[in-house]
């Protein structure tokens, strides 16, 4: 009768064991909130987001190592001149992780930047600009994987629309309110 017990709980265990290790906020969680129209990020979504953030970063990073060990151990069919267009290009998106991840923390520190927030928006664009660039080459495509498609998701729909979109439309509003409150003591008229 126990041993009928144990069996009976156990799938719901399981279930609750899994829903406790998967991510909190997925990349579906936020792609939905990113099509509503007035949807404003908690401080919580905001975190997680730039978690998120950061760990396509890590990805692109590794991905990154690893095509560089490709093409310069000569793993790969791509002619020296071409070896040496790709090198170029991986050592620009070198250049974009590292300034990402600089922006990030910056960001984490104070989350209202919105100088931070652009230039880490220009480098996952980079990035997700040339890792399509590497998935249409047969010889990078299998190192890519879908880390471009889902790379180029978090960029726009998801970092533009929830985060960096909200962030210059609140800097606007208090660059309007704070001159307008400015303008009334330049028109008072000295005796």
């Amino acid at each position: 009768m126990n041993w009928k017990r144990v069996i009976g709980w156990a799938p719901l265990f399981l279930l609750l064991i899994s829903g406790s290790f998967a991510e909190e906020y997925p990349l579906r969680f936020f792609m939905e909130k990113s099509t509503l129209k007035t949807y404003e990020l908690s401080k919580k979504e905001r975190t997680e987001l730039l978690n998120r953030v950061e760990s396509m970063l890590e990805r692109a990073r590794e991905i990154q190592s690893r095509l560089t060990r490709l093409i310069q151990g000569g793993e790969t069919d791509v002619k020296y001149q071409e070896g040496k267009l790709w090198m170029s290009k991986l050592e620009e998106d070198q250049g974009a992780i590292d300034s990402g991840a600089q922006q990030l923390n910056l960001l984490k520190e104070k989350p209202m930047q919105l100088v931070a927030a652009i230039k880490l928006y220009k480098s996952l664009k980079d990035l997700s600009f040339h890792f399509n660039l590497y998935n249409n080459m047969p010889s990078f495509s299998a190192c890519i994987g879908d880390v471009a498609p889902e790379l180029e998701l978090w960029t726009d729909p998801v970092f533009y629309k929830l985060y960096l979109l909200p962030l210059a439309q609140a800097k606007s509003w208090e660059a309007k309110t704070s001159g307008k409150e400015k303008k009334p003591e330049g028109k008072v008229k000295k005796p």
